[in-house]
């Protein structure tokens, strides 16, 4: 991967991105606080995110952690400090504004709190055996307030979902694999590569269909039928008399690799 500009200069230290054949990586780099969010964090996933949703050579993004872990949520001594964790695309720089793109998410160690949320903030979930997941802000007097709370039961069976918001206990990657919260479990230290595995694949599709699929499934989920059916015709009607529709037939009947124009 060739390593771009810096994404922002007061953040450039503790987020890192490259890009490589249409997927944007994005590192989380602050592995001496376990990856905590400070503001200079938040601002560089939020610039990443801005890039990846606004250059349409870019497909696809991952997100990632570098050291021991994913992320251990907020930093409490940032916040005391009274820096803000915040931007115009919510805690962390994704929360309440994730990217219209697809996004994957590749935890090794432990994805806990505010790294948890940043994490269900992404499309798709890729973790190592023995990681840890979790949601612990009420041991210590607090709500996971940064889009958790609501996440976890659309992705996880109520119980479940329930259990980790009360205890505040974390799970294994192996039982949110189980729950169907993590899409694809790996070996220790593998979780990145095979993040980007499946990025290359998505890349290989028709960004207009992507983003469409993308967004179908997460809105119908607060839909009822009528309502389903009607965002599905909706979105789904450009990507049907694209340019690349067509260009997929064609390559199709040709038996070669479709060129995606993404119009």
């Amino acid at each position: 991967m060739t390593s771009s500009p810096p994404i922002d200069a007061a953040a450039a230290s503790a987020v890192l991105t490259s890009e490589d054949n249409g997927v944007l990586l994005i590192r989380l780099n602050r592995p001496e606080a376990r990856n905590a969010v400070n503001s200079a964090l938040a601002a560089g996933v939020s610039a990443a995110l801005d890039r990846l949703d606004a250059e349409p050579a870019l497909r696809v993004g991952v997100i990632t952690g570098n050291g021991a872990g994913f992320s251990a949520g907020m930093d409490l001594k940032a916040l005391l400090r009274k820096e803000d964790p915040n931007t115009h695309r919510g805690f962390a720089g994704i929360a309440r504004k994730p990217p219209n793109k697809p996004l994957i998410a590749a935890v090794e160690g432990f994805a806990l709190a505010g790294g948890l949320e940043i994490a269900l903030s992404a499309d798709l979930i890729v973790a190592a055996r023995g990681a840890r997941l979790g949601v612990p802000e009420v041991k210590r007097g607090l709500v996971a307030a940064a889009g958790g709370l609501m996440r976890l039961p659309r992705r996880i069976p109520y119980g479940a979902a329930m259990y980790l918001a009360i205890t505040g206990d974390p799970i294994s990657a192996e039982r949110a694999y189980e729950l169907g919260l993590v899409a694809e479990l790996c070996e220790p230290g593998q979780a990145l590569e095979r993040a980007l595995a499946l990025a290359r694949i998505v890349v290989r599709n028709a960004p207009l269909a992507v983003q469409a699929s993308k967004e179908i499934v997460r809105e119908a989920l607060d839909l009822d039928d009528a309502q389903g059916w009607a965002l599905q015709d909706r979105l789904a009607h450009g990507p049907l008399h694209s340019e690349d529709a067509r260009e997929g037939a064609r390559a199709f009947v040709e038996k070669r690799d479709p060129n995606w124009q993404g119009r």
